[in-house]
């Protein structure tokens, strides 16, 4: 029965992988201008870039925003499986629970902050400031959530916090706004969006670097996560180590979210859905496989989104945000329409 059970979800991921790779690559073709992927391809593997149009475009734009929508995918995806097992409720996400207005707050705070006094945040202290504001915010209010989590058991109660803190952060953000400087309000209006296309490959290789940390605590905690859904006494009499778990699925989530929110803006719904979206289709609750299927299937909802918002027959964009939101929304709704208790 094991070895039927792990051949099942061996075929699952590698049938998910290659959807992923299917939506790269149309999301390389996906645009205005054709490209020839695989002649492209064969020049970065020959290490013979030129500084023709086409290659200009794949290089400097698409190949980066695919690269940012994988790891943005991935981050977003696993830190609302986390969240949804930190505060055992299948509502909980980045998006909904405030975590990336926490973010946002942290970056509305250092970018127009600066700039009423006439400074420039970016000058200052570049990608690697804007993802420690977006950190220290998602940061404060994960934990700020987890709080009210500790005394309060009831989902949609902590889901109305949620709200309520992210209209928090909002209204702080527009004092912010009415303060700063035209430059940088149009800059982070243009943030709030959110987008997979701004970043630079420095601020890729930056942001996957907290990524890769991020989902690599998330990867040692697998195991202890199991035996935590049995409940905190079950998981202190097998051993686990409660508090250290709690500490490191706070530190995990602020670094996946915070890093995301940072270059990507708020991204909706990807980090709540996903993850369903995995229990579902695998029918298992087990962190060890949820933890990669469910990066996998953020990945693969994110690729999508991207695909969505180039408008075919236009030079017309989309916001990414927009996209998330339609694909993200109807599971959601199923969530809460359903009327019974999840996996929690």
């Amino acid at each position: 029965m094991n070895f039927y059970k792990n051949y099942n979800k061996s075929i699952l991921l590698i049938v998910s992988i290659i959807v992923v790779i299917i939506l790269v690559f149309i999301d390389l073709i996906n645009g205005p201008v054709k490209i020839n992927v695989f002649e492209e391809l064969n020049n970065l593997f020959k290490n013979n870039l030129s500084n023709n149009y086409s290659s200009t475009i794949f290089f400097d734009i698409r190949l980066p925003r695919i690269l940012t929508a994988i790891a943005a995918g991935l981050a977003l995806s696993i830190s609302g499986l986390l969240m949804q097992t930190l505060f055992r409720n299948p509502l909980a996400g980045p998006y909904v629970l405030g975590v990336s207005s926490g973010a946002g707050l942290g970056v509305a705070f250092m970018v127009l902050g600066f700039s009423a006094f006439g400074l420039s945040f970016i000058e200052l202290m570049g990608s690697g400031g804007t993802i420690l504001a977006a950190c220290i915010g998602s940061g404060l209010f994960m934990a700020l959530i987890f709080a009210v989590s500790l005394k309060v058991r009831d989902a949609m109660t902590l889901l109305i916090t949620g709200m309520l803190l992210g209209s928090a952060a909002s209204a702080i953000i527009n004092v912010f706004q009415f303060a700063g400087s035209d430059q940088s309000l149009k800059l982070f209006v243009i943030w709030t969006m959110g987008s997979l296309g701004s970043t630079t490959w420095p601020q890729l290789v930056l942001m996957s670097i907290v990524v890769f940390i991020g989902v690599f605590i998330s990867i040692f905690l697998a195991y202890h996560l199991n035996v935590w859904l049995l409940g905190d006494e079950n998981a202190k009499a097998s051993g686990v180590n409660v508090t250290r778990i709690r500490n490191l699925l706070l530190l995990s989530t602020t670094l996946l979210a915070g890093s995301v929110t940072a270059f990507c803006g708020p991204l909706a719904f990807v980090g709540i859905a996903a993850p369903h979206i995995a229990r579902m289709i695998s029918k298992t609750s087990d962190h060890r496989f949820l933890i990669p299927f469910s990066g996998i299937i953020g990945i693969a909802m994110l690729l999508t989104a991207d695909i969505l918002t180039q408008l075919p027959g236009s030079g017309f964009i989309l916001p990414i945000n927009s996209t998330t939101s339609l694909l993200g929304v109807p599971i959601v709704l199923w969530i809460v329409l359903k009327g019974k208790k999840m996996w929690l």
